[in-house]
């Protein structure tokens, strides 16, 4: 596989074609931060403003949203797979989700008007572990399958929340398969944020529910007398965070959104080889994708994500390993008036973008198609901190995938 980024602008969709955002505007999003806000353990995340790097790199302001502290389990996936299964019970009791809290959903009579419950799901990890967390929370069963080469302290991670988890000899993909088949068969509940025709409920869901991360970002950045990021770089796997977050972005500012950029592992970007085709038809990669990005290693996207990305999206990226090794570097070795961000492997990738773009002669393209410069604002998700920490060390002690 190629050592270069590869960027692709987008010229799929015209507006007369553009998908709704509705279901990611502000009005559903507020339900959301207010269920998740309704648990004991909910802090909003940090909103690292980088000054020095913004001042390193010749930006107006770079905006880290660092998800490491989000339920004290280091990575934003539990918003996600927590929503999804409220939505799921509170569908299931006849209510709406702004009728359940934390406190009534963990009841003894709501639990016993549930009966027994088990949610299984497919994950390199972290999105495991919030389901297998809310699971516990809510006192039900849940199953996890892991793709082959998935990390043993992640899997360690999930167990410990109580699930029945396991590493198969399968990639990501049909990992997934496996779960919608087990599902099937038992009726057990899937938790999946990929969706496909004939499962696109609870993606949806998972959708909203990261939608907290980016309204808190916004109303953070506010808060520090920025109306709005000029410029937004996300990071996809199936495409379920980066469709949340373009599309409530896209949903407050409508036509004058910020140019947002979708940022992929160069061994599972099948959304930017979908940009590339041009057709607006989806394409997957097939195979093990061997990527350190773990939480980026999907072949298959999600179509509602997908409808969402090529509507609004300016750019899509396909970065190797060595990107993201040098953004988990730079935020963990900050410039000295900065603040420390622990980054993961699926996190940092969108910095060591940023890094990339604005400081090599042969991005320069690049840098002047987004129109990135001392008057841009630049917003960042740090979606996971050392979810692995023996492979964080390795990358930013040992300089591992270095370039």
């Amino acid at each position: 596989m190629s050592e270069k980024i590869k960027c692709k602008k987008n010229n799929i969709t015209n507006n007369s074609q553009k998908a709704s955002v509705d279901f990611l505007g502000e009005e559903e999003i507020k339900k959301t931060r207010k269920f998740h806000e309704s648990f004991p353990q909910f802090t909003k995340t940090p909103l690292v403003d980088l000054k020095g790097l913004s001042k390193h790199l010749g930006l107006g302001g770079v905006y880290v949203k660092d998800e490491s502290y989000r339920f004290g389990l280091n990575a934003f996936k539990v918003l996600g797979g927590s929503f999804s299964m409220g939505k799921y019970l509170a569908k299931k009791l006849g209510k709406d989700i702004s009728e359940l809290s934390y406190e009534k959903l963990t009841s003894k009579e709501i639990r016993k008007e549930l009966g027994d419950i088990t949610f299984i799901t497919a994950t390199d990890g972290n999105h495991g572990r919030g389901v297998a967390w809310t699971a516990s929370q809510l006192n039900q069963k849940s199953i996890v399958y892991m793709p082959k080469g998935s990390s043993l302290t992640r899997l360690e991670n999930i167990r410990g929340e109580g699930a029945n988890a396991s590493i198969t000899d399968l990639n990501y993909d049909d990992a997934v398969r496996l779960a919608a088949k087990e599902a099937k068969e038992n009726g057990w509940v899937m938790v999946q944020d990929t969706a496909w025709e004939g499962y696109e409920e609870i993606p949806t869901w998972i959708m909203q529910g990261y939608g907290t991360m980016a309204s808190e970002a916004l109303e953070q950045l506010r808060n520090l007398k920025i109306e709005k990021p000029t410029h937004i770089f996300v990071q996809a796997g199936v495409g379920s965070l980066a469709g949340a977050v373009q599309g409530y972005f896209a949903s407050v500012f409508k036509d004058e959104c910020p140019t947002t950029v979708i940022v992929e592992a160069n061994e599972a970007d099948c959304l930017y080889r979908s940009a590339v085709a041009g057709d607006g038809n989806l394409r997957a990669v097939t195979g093990d994708m061997p990527t350190i990005m773990a939480g980026l290693a999907c072949g298959e996207a999600n179509t509602i994500g997908w409808e969402v990305l090529k509507s609004y999206s300016s750019m899509f990226v396909s970065c190797p390993d060595w990107v993201s090794a040098n953004g988990m570097r730079m935020l963990g070795n900050p410039i000295k008036e900065d603040k420390r961000v622990i980054s993961g492997e699926s996190g940092a990738v969108t910095a060591g973008l940023l890094n990339a773009i604005m400081t090599r002669d042969d991005m320069k393209e690049i840098r002047e198609k987004l129109k990135l410069d001392k008057n841009s604002r630049v917003l960042l998700f740090s979606t996971e901190g050392d979810t692995d920490p023996d492979k964080y060390r390795k990358i930013v002690w040992n300089g591992e995938y270095s370039k």
